[in-house]
């Protein structure tokens, strides 16, 4: 089963309107590989901008969601708001909310489960420490982050994994293609063993964790890296050549 390549552009809590308009106009007008997924996520705010003004194929995320659905909930957006303002995709369990939010596996299990049948796709983020990198214990992090969403969901065919190592997010330190390949490989086997074959075929696992023009080439050579979750670079001009480094 052919994975098509996926890119993600993470803005964070980055940019104003008119720094998020010129970012999506020079995406708009930039020569980018028909054949590769991109969904960029401003924050919040930005999304009905991004919305209306994202064209070339490119399309929105949002940031967060809450698993509880419309309600007194302050401060949260729903998948059934989101879904209504035509935002399709969703990121999930980024390290910046699992380590300063306190989010549990637990809570972004359920934060998928909402998601998705809300209507939304979702790109789920796992990763190890740095300290679980030195201590080996990179494969032990990941599965588990992974079962706990297992435990919730069993449909995964609108999950794409993003696998970022939080020791390279932010600090340019980049897993060389060789870590980066043996954890996809080992979330890929994990897939088949615990989801399905099929699961194992098509669900696309991206890196992220200071990911440039520079290292995207070689990265995207990689038999189980299916694209990227890009975070300060998607900001950058260069983003639309991390978006064709597939080619």
């Amino acid at each position: 089963m052919a994975r098509k390549f996926f890119v993600g552009g993470n803005f964070k809590s980055n940019g104003t309107i008119t720094q998020i308009k010129s970012i999506i106009e020079g995406l708009n007008q930039a020569s980018l590989n028909p054949d590769v997924e991109v969904v960029i996520s401003p924050p919040a705010i930005y999304l009905l901008l991004a919305k209306e003004i994202a064209s070339n194929g490119i399309q929105v995320a949002a940031q967060n969601v809450y698993d509880k659905g419309n309600g007194a909930y302050t401060g949260e957006i729903s998948a059934e708001q989101l879904k209504d303002a035509g935002v399709n995709w969703v990121i999930i369990g980024h390290s910046e909310r699992r380590a300063l939010l306190g989010e549990s596996d637990k809570f972004v299990a359920s934060k998928t489960k909402a998601a998705l049948a809300g209507g939304l796709s979702v790109i789920l983020c796992i990763g190890e420490s740095l300290q679980e990198r030195e201590t080996g214990t990179t494969l032990n992090v990941v599965t588990r982050q992974l079962e706990a969403v297992a435990d919730e969901v069993s449909d995964w065919s609108n999950i794409v994994i993003a696998y970022e190592p939080v020791w390279a997010i932010g600090t340019g330190k980049v897993a060389t293609t060789e870590q980066a390949q043996e954890v996809h490989a080992a979330i890929r086997k994990w897939l088949k063993q615990t989801v399905s074959d099929k699961a194992a075929e098509g669900t696309r696992i991206l890196y992220g964790g200071s990911v440039t023009d520079k290292n995207s080439k070689e990265l995207a050579t990689q038999p189980d890296v299916d694209g990227f979750l890009v975070g300060g670079a998607s900001l950058k001009p260069a983003f639309a050549d991390i978006i064709n480094s597939a080619a």
